[in-house]
């Protein structure tokens, strides 16, 4: 007998394309949320897996929109890539200008803000990931991004080591876990493709590779589970990305065991849903639906079927009455209860369409075989 109290799957999944898809600037840009004054800007990070959700959903000329999109942004920066990189390699460091920002505008410009947390490299080895995917999935052409590749490849051999801010524009004075296993997913995606021999930078991206895992084992790591920065004993949800999809430890492996627990055990919670990390405090320091996914996604891929399923119904849970999913489980077990009206009244209520949550509800269910 059906349970009355399951959440609509098959309503939220047609919602989800059509946020994703409706949102999509003429551009190929994805707007963050398109609601939300800060976030009318394109992250490589964010928009790499919106659009492995939808070429994974059948709607692959969205991604492919959003890939030619971000191979137009960094072909129009090789000047300021071929500058740095050389630079690196005179034993030089580059000036902040020197950097990419981690967020454009829809048209693809530089945002110019003064004062917004700008420098991120996660997002350009996201990218490389996910290029790598959907060109597999729809037997793609490699030609037209094989330039903006090997731009790709060459900041990030350059700047890999180089602390930046983490997934949540916090803490630029480390090396973060996450961005680290972002930037080998990448590189590695890249050398199983053959898009890296392609351009002559196969053995660049093995280097850089192995000089990412010798890192990793040797400050990395804290009781035996991936670190939120190196040296650091706490764990962070950004961590899931490497074990499921980026693949940096084997998934069956004791780090990936060791940090699977570790969130279980610090910040997921018994019935879905997962926190960035204890002691956030970023609208009350929730729950968000995109670590929910990641969970659940690294559980499908680890044959822990009903756990995944309580995260993909957890997620569903959280969609508003017109099924658009926020970035925050709204007013659910906060850390903070009392930080939450400071940044409403800062930027407004917890954004909403976040177009990464719709996206790695898709991808979840894809991965378990839910279907409108």
């Amino acid at each position: 007998m059906p349970d009355p109290h399951a959440p609509d799957h098959s309503a939220l999944l047609r919602r989800s394309i059509e946020v994703i898809t409706g949102n999509q600037h003429p551009s190929g840009a994805y707007p963050a949320c398109p609601e939300y004054e800060v976030y009318r800007y394109s992250w490589l990070r964010d928009g790499s897996f919106v659009a492995e959700a939808a070429s994974r959903a059948g709607a692959a000329g969205s991604a492919d929109a959003f890939h030619r999109w971000s191979a137009k942004v960094l072909t129009d920066r090789s000047a300021r890539i071929e500058k740095l990189v050389a630079a690196v390699r005179r034993g030089e460091q580059p000036a902040e200008g020197d950097r990419l920002p981690t967020r454009y505008t829809l048209e693809g410009e530089d945002t110019g803000e003064v004062g917004w947390w700008d420098f991120q490299l996660d997002g350009y080895g996201t990218w490389l990931w996910a290029l790598t995917e959907h060109l597999a999935r729809h037997q793609g052409d490699h030609a037209p991004y094989r330039e903006a590749v090997r731009l790709t490849i060459g900041y990030l051999a350059a700047s890999w080591a180089t602390p930046c801010y983490d997934w949540w524009e916090e803490y630029a004075d480390q090396v973060h876990g996450a961005t680290l296993g972002a930037i080998r997913g990448g590189l590695h995606a890249v050398r199983a493709s053959g898009m890296a021999a392609s351009v002559g930078l196969d053995d660049v991206c093995a280097d850089t590779v192995d000089a990412i895992d010798a890192m990793i084992e040797e400050r990395g790591l804290f009781d035996g589970h991936l670190a939120k920065w190196l040296g650091s004993k706490q764990v962070d949800g950004s961590l899931l990305a490497c074990l499921t999809p980026f693949g940096n430890v084997p998934l069956d492996g004791p780090v990936a065991r060791a940090t699977v627990h570790a969130v279980e055990l610090d910040i997921a919670q018994p019935g879905g849903g997962v926190y960035r990390y204890l002691g956030d405090t970023f609208y009350g320091g929730g729950q968000w639906p995109v670590l929910a996914g990641f969970l659940g996604w690294h559980y499908a891929r680890t044959g822990r079927r009903d756990d995944a399923l309580r995260e993909l119904d957890w997620i569903a849970a959280q969609a508003t009455a017109e099924h658009l999913l926020p970035e925050q489980a709204p007013g659910v077990r906060l850390q903070a209860p009392r930080r939450l009206p400071e940044w409403e009244e800062r930027w407004g209520p917890n954004a909403t369409p976040l177009l990464w949550s719709h996206a790695m509800y898709l991808i979840l269910a894809d991965e378990l075989g839910v279907t409108p």
